[in-house]
């Protein structure tokens, strides 16, 4: 294991991410100049953040500058793990110098853990926070927790693979762990170029969406970060109502994007390169679509005629219409996994809360910024499960399961499969260490729902983790858990479980 050659790729992201911090302080100045005390606060906790990560990842490249190599696979992982784990660690600190700073020592930002908690959250773009009043935080550290998740939605490490030649071979390794899904698809041969088209076209959506919103009427702040948000599926806003704070044409807007978050970002590149017959064949596209819209018509239905409390506090009778918009933000919010919230569907009707909760699990496309076990997955586990209930009263036919018209390979199958189940298992064990943790106050629909919140990066559940309120009461242990099961839903489980395995350890 190379560890100093770890050391180094390491210290160089580390060093992109506190100069990406210092650009941030910059803009926090200038809106000090003008602001409160605690956007001062804000900014001079931003500036010192980013000149510890500066000090720190500057002083272990200078020590490591001269080693050069390859990544293995083995290296790959281990980087890939301490990426996510470091830059959490740097993302937080601002959050938490800012409590010391402003004298807030109740503020849920005082808990390092809780820091911890939030940056996973926004670099996982979970979007779960420990905040109850978003908007008593300075604009400063909003922005910056608008910039963690929309670095994390097609991932640091792709970042980190389109900007840095020194990896070579190993930037496979790594772009392969970070693409979420089980067929990533190339847009281009060259793995550097691939992770490059896709950057180009994930900035490239974000522009269009924070001029959209901008014309429907939000400040250019607060559509900067959303569309930040969306386009990662980190659902954090900047308003304690989230989206709806904002007017119906933003929350169509918004919408729209999270669809287009939720697909196979692969896909946009061949309609860019004119290939729509290929676009609109894809087999995984279609369910994603499909499922999108049987959901919204269901959910629709049956709150059609019923009162909606919305997020700002209102209530708005469901008519037609406002079923429609109302069922079609809430399960886009959820299959995409953004975790946006313009109502509060946990006083739904079970049969919609029990549909969301499915949602969570499914997710959006393979080679999209979100998160669950992904459609192409569950589409691939019920094709098997097909297959296998045929061969019991067809012992004879011989067959292969067959997806888009060709036969499946059967390491993907089995992949496919063996990581349902894994997540299936994770989600229960995480539900069962939050019991744990919490005690008598947790109550089952909490501790199952903040599992699955959680571990398909999607932020808000039911009941004391329900679309209206936070995680800020939990215990740090509990949080520090939670984060844990983020980390895993973001880089799909065994890079981070194959760390805890002896042979990883000795090379065998």
């Amino acid at each position: 294991m190379k560890y100093a050659f770890v050391a180094k790729q390491l210290a160089i992201l580390i060093l992109v991410l506190s100069g990406v911090m210092l650009l941030v302080a910059g803009w926090a100045g200038a809106q000090a100049l003008t602001g409160t005390g605690s956007e001062r606060e804000a900014a001079g906790s931003l500036l010192i953040a980013a000149l510890s990560g500066l000090l720190f990842g500057g002083s272990v490249w200078l020590m490591t500058r001269r080693i050069n190599g390859f990544l293995d696979k083995r290296e790959a992982l281990l980087l890939v793990v301490l990426s996510w784990i470091g830059a959490a660690v740097l993302g937080g600190a601002p959050y938490f110098v800012w409590t010391h700073l402003a004298g807030l020592p109740t503020h849920p930002y005082s808990s390092p853990v809780a820091c911890f908690f939030e940056a996973m959250s926004g670099l996982t773009t979970t979007g779960a926070t420990v905040l109850s009043n978003i908007e008593a935080v300075p604009s400063s550290l909003l922005l910056w927790r608008a910039t963690t998740h929309w670095f994390g939605g097609l991932g640091i490490i792709v970042l980190f693979v389109a900007v840095l030649p020194s990896l070579g071979v190993g930037g496979r390794h790594l772009f392969g762990m970070e693409s979420p899904g089980p067929q990533p698809g190339g847009v281009h041969p060259h793995i550097r170029e691939t992770a490059r088209v896709l950057w180009y076209i994930y900035s490239g959506l974000t522009l269009l969406q924070i001029l959209a919103l901008k014309v429907a009427g939000m400040t250019f702040f607060d559509a900067t970060c959303h569309a930040f948000a969306t386009l990662a599926t980190g659902g954090f806003s900047t308003k304690n109502a989230s989206v709806g704070a904002y007017n119906a044409v933003i929350q169509v807007i918004i919408i729209v994007f999270m669809v287009l978050a939720g697909g196979n970002f692969g896909l946009y590149h061949s309609l860019l390169r004119g290939k729509f017959r290929e676009v609109f064949r894809d087999p995984e596209l279609r369910v994603y679509l499909a499922i999108i819209a049987f959901s919204a018509a269901a959910i629709a239905f049956w709150i059609n005629g019923t009162t909606i409390e919305t997020t700002a506090g209102g209530h708005v009778p469901a008519t037609a219409g406002v079923a429609i918009r109302e069922a079609a933000f809430n399960v886009a919010t959820i299959q995409t996994t953004t975790g946006f919230g313009i109502s509060d569907f946990d006083i739904w009707p079970s049969p919609t809360r029990l549909l969301l909760v499915v949602l969570m699990f499914v997710g959006g496309s393979a080679g999209s910024t979100a998160g669950g076990i992904k459609v192409i997955r569950i589409w691939i586990a019920l094709r098997v499960l097909a297959h296998e209930i045929e061969r019991v009263f067809r012992p004879h036919i011989v067959r292969p399961v067959r997806l888009g018209g060709k036969a499946l390979d059967p390491t993907l199958r089995n992949s496919a499969v063996i990581y349902v189940v894994g997540m299936v298992l994770l989600f229960i064990l995480g539900a069962f260490m939050v019991l744990v943790f919490e005690g008598s106050k947790m109550d089952i629909a909490t501790a199952t729902t903040a599992s699955a919140a959680c571990l398909c990066n999607v932020g808000p559940g039911l009941s004391l983790v329900g679309p209206l309120e936070n995680y800020g009461w939990m215990t740090d242990s509990t949080l520090a858990w939670l984060s844990l099961m983020m980390l895993m839903g973001r880089l799909e489980v065994l890079p981070v479980l194959v760390l805890i395995v002896p042979s990883y350890w000795r090379g065998e």
